[in-house]
């Protein structure tokens, strides 16, 4: 029998939050350490993940109301779980990790990084630094990455860099290829999965 692969579990009752959920994990799920052999199962209750009988779990991604009707299963596990909150966080147990998914997606993106990195720092390890793959960008494409990926527009990256506009449009044209998505998302995660931004700077 072979041995089953491990999943990540989103639980929510809105399935284009599901949708939306499951859109951002398979972006950062390489830099939360799982490869790309992990599952990402979506249901809209207990009851649907029940009855699918995953067998490897590794990360629990459920709505705060889900979290509270099933507290008896969810608590021994918290470690395990990020819970997705529309500020409606009572009755949560307390320092359970909670993310506003109201968020636009610059923000929770930040908040997944950030939740990673201090559960890293926690245990001793070191974020990325740089590596082989960030050798693809050239240290002004580099530098222009750093500004997008904190919320720069084009004017203001080339005066913050004294260059021209059609520069900084030029190095996004390169930076949207090497990367291969012009997803100011994708391009966050890119940046601190290869040590060139820090999420406590986005």
């Amino acid at each position: 029998m072979n041995n089953p692969k491990p999943q990540i579990a989103v639980i929510h009752p809105n399935s284009l939050c599901c949708l939306a959920m499951r859109t951002i994990l398979q972006d950062i799920a390489p830099f939360m350490g799982m490869s790309h052999d992990v599952d990402i199962a979506t249901y809209n209750s207990m009851e649907q993940m029940e009855q699918d009988e995953p067998m490897m779990i590794i990360h629990y991604f459920v709505a705060a109301e889900v979290v509270r009707q099933n507290m008896p299963f969810f608590a021994p596990q918290l470690r395990r779980c990020i819970i997705l909150g529309e500020g409606n966080e009572q009755g949560l147990p307390e320092g359970c990790r909670v993310i506003d998914i109201r968020q636009p997606e610059r923000e929770l993106l930040k908040h997944f990084l950030m939740i990673h990195s201090n559960a890293h720092t926690a245990h001793g390890v070191q974020m990325p630094a740089k590596t082989e793959e960030a050798d693809v960008l050239s240290e002004r494409e580099k530098d222009v990455l750093k500004l997008i990926v904190k919320g720069y527009i084009n004017k203001e990256i080339a005066d913050m860099l004294n260059i021209s506009t059609p520069t900084v449009i030029f190095h996004r044209r390169n930076l949207s290829e090497k990367i291969g998505s012009k997803s100011v998302g994708r391009q966050t995660i890119y940046a601190v999965m290869n040590g060139i931004v820090d999420p406590r700077e986005l």
